[in-house]
């Protein structure tokens, strides 16, 4: 196997049509706007050419080599500098991925999101954990993947997969088990009003006593809720706590 195989038959894009070609005017203006006022890195992925389009300026993310590098080598840029059986599990994740998506009806495939983590070097060559979420920009007018923009950032997990599929402003995800290759329904993650107001006072670097006169209960209180917090998003402290709630938009 090698990168291509992360291009899945099932969305193989060919020719494109003049209305096809019309939704890429000027938007990477846009893009390269975002990527100057974000932390994470952003690429765009053109899955007729089999290559990035667009790659933002992110050290972190990059393995030591520059965004016009990694444009260069495309996909290959997984296969070098990513673990081979992380990269095998890149290759499973893109086909399951593929395959829900056929089943989405396609005036609603733009609404839904994948995520993953998967490890890869950094510059100094040891292994990070990052995060992948990929959602379509375009679509053909037959429903398959044009171009898709992915978000990079840390994973706030300790291991690599946690494949989901979420649909926006759906009460439900979809967890992908790699063992089995199937995917299976799960409810959101909702947080309560006491503990967004934990996480937003975290966040902005107060400490549990000054939480607590904010909003006016005991620092008893406040370690009862962190430790509900920790329970539910499955992490075992505050920074790993709000980084899961910025990822997965529960603030």
């Amino acid at each position: 196997m090698d990168f291509k195989d992360l291009f899945s038959s099932q969305n193989v894009v060919t020719n494109l049509s003049t209305t096809d070609l019309e939704q890429a005017n000027n938007y990477i203006e846009l893009v390269k706007a975002f990527a100057r006022i974000t932390y994470q890195s952003i690429y765009i992925i053109d899955y007729q050419r089999k290559a990035f389009e667009f790659v933002s300026d992110n050290p972190l993310f990059l393995a030591g080599l520059t965004s016009k590098q990694v444009r260069e080598m495309g996909y290959s840029f997984y296969q070098k500098y990513v673990p081979e059986a992380d990269f095998q599990m890149l290759i499973q994740i893109n086909n399951a991925g593929f395959d829900f998506y056929q089943k989405i009806p396609l005036k609603e495939r733009k609404l839904y999101v994948i995520s993953y983590d998967f490890q890869i070097q950094d510059a100094n060559k040891k292994y990070i954990l990052i995060n992948h979420k990929l959602t379509p920009c375009f679509l053909t007018e037959d429903g398959k993947i044009w171009k898709a923009i992915c978000i990079v950032s840390l994973s706030s997990n300790v291991s690599s997969g946690n494949v989901t599929i979420e649909k926006l402003h759906a009460d439900q995800l979809w967890e992908l088990d790699l063992q089995t290759d199937r995917w299976s329904a799960r409810r959101k993650v909702n947080l309560s009003e006491r503990e967004i107001e934990i996480l937003r006072y975290y966040h902005r670097g107060l400490t549990i006593h000054e939480t607590s006169e904010k909003i006016f209960v005991s620092i008893d209180t406040v370690k009862f809720h962190r430790r509900k917090l920790f329970e539910k998003l499955g992490v075992s402290n505050m920074n790993e706590a709000l980084h899961f709630a910025l990822n997965n938009r529960l603030l």
